[in-house]
């Protein structure tokens, strides 16, 4: 969200800048920027709004999420070393997340190489 905060507040300051210069003087090049930057600064303002209303909706869930996952996350992050190889996550019919090696990946350090297809569960 803050990417789009600072996007949002730079084009604000960019009409206001230029209207508190002297109209005399300028050029109809600076004339016809001052009124396009107006007129994109009205259109964009009620989304703008909108925009800053849903993210101090969001903004307690993310934090929230934050706190709960957070932990977790990092406990994860720092047992699976390398992202890569693995397959994406297939989410099964009852809800169990499964995260596959790919069959190229190299084996694990500090486990037995596994032998044939089937293992014990």
């Amino acid at each position: 969200m803050r990417p789009i905060s600072a996007f949002a507040f730079a084009v604000a300051l960019i009409p206001f800048g230029a209207i508190a210069q002297e109209d005399e003087g300028t050029s109809l090049m600076e004339k016809g920027a001052k009124l396009f930057f107006r007129g994109l600064l009205s259109e964009m303002e009620p989304a703008l709004r909108e925009l800053e209303g849903l993210a101090d909706e969001i903004e307690p869930a993310m934090r929230s999420f934050a706190e709960e996952m957070g932990p977790a996350l990092r406990d994860l992050m720092e047992q699976v070393e390398d992202w890569s190889a693995y397959e994406p996550p297939v989410v099964l019919p009852n809800g169990d997340i499964l995260l596959k090696r790919k069959q190229d990946a190299p084996p694990l350090e500090g486990l037995p190489p596994p032998e044939g297809d089937e293992i014990d569960i």
